[in-house]
């Protein structure tokens, strides 16, 4: 009997509901500039749900697209809420270098934002092909 052909790349993928924050362009020092963004998950009861925070760089090319789009929203404290879908998440170890923390242990999580689906910006549903960046469109990011 033949053994199976060995996998070389393993997918963690990750979908959930939560809070659109801190759109940005990052410049490494090295290398090239990406966007950036973070996630305020909700989970747990839905009447006081908790939260998990994810920091994210954004791999999909119409998730970038309808950031984008949601910056100005974001950038006015509007409540901004998607639907995602991420990528490749893992536990980022830091020591917190000012504030009432300072000196103390932190983690963070980090991952890819491969899609964003369903959004509402303070209630009302944003309407994606009405913005040009229409749910059929294909989206080859998601191979990054």
């Amino acid at each position: 009997m033949n053994a199976p052909s060995q996998k070389t790349h393993f997918d963690l993928h990750v979908s959930g509901i939560g809070y659109l924050n801190r759109v940005r362009e990052v410049t490494p020092r090295k290398g090239e500039p990406f966007h950036a963004c973070s996630i305020n998950a909700l989970r747990g009861d839905g009447n006081a749900p908790d939260y998990t925070r994810f920091d994210l760089i954004i791999r999909g090319g119409k998730a970038l697209k309808r950031v984008l789009s949601l910056c100005d929203a974001v950038d006015r404290k509007q409540k901004v809420i998607v639907a995602f879908k991420l990528g490749d998440i893992y536990a980022d170890l830091f020591t917190y270098e000012s504030g009432d923390k300072k000196g103390q242990p932190g983690v963070a999580i980090k991952g890819r934002l491969l899609q964003l689906n369903y959004t509402t910006i303070d209630g009302i549903q944003v309407d994606w092909a009405e913005a040009g960046i229409p749910d059929d469109e294909s989206d080859p990011g998601l191979s990054d």
